[in-house]
């Protein structure tokens, strides 16, 4: 079954060494999206988010505040067309 919609995240702030990426994992899989979630060498993290569309958008609402020790400054969204393999992984940073 093809996914709903696809979208990749790139969200800015203090996200990494408070444990986001294993956070966003985490709040993903429980949503039943696929996808994936990796630290980018700006100091952002950077995810791909796919499912149906309000499960995406619920997932996307939790990053804009993220784990208790994170301090979000932006969530930038992009629809995107891509092939996205079942499950959520977190990846190594890029």
């Amino acid at each position: 079954m093809p996914h709903e919609r696809i979208v990749r995240a790139r969200i800015a702030g203090r996200v990494q060494g408070v444990w986001y990426r294993a956070w966003t994992r985490e709040e993903a899989r429980d949503l039943g999206l696929d996808g994936w979630v990796r630290n980018r060498r700006d100091g952002s993290v950077e995810a791909v988010f796919a499912g149906a569309a309000r499960d995406v958008e619920a997932m996307l609402d939790l990053c804009r505040s993220g784990p208790p020790l994170a301090r979000v400054a932006d969530v930038a969204v992009e629809d995107i067309d891509a092939r996205v393999e079942r499950g959520f992984e977190q990846r190594p940073t890029a």
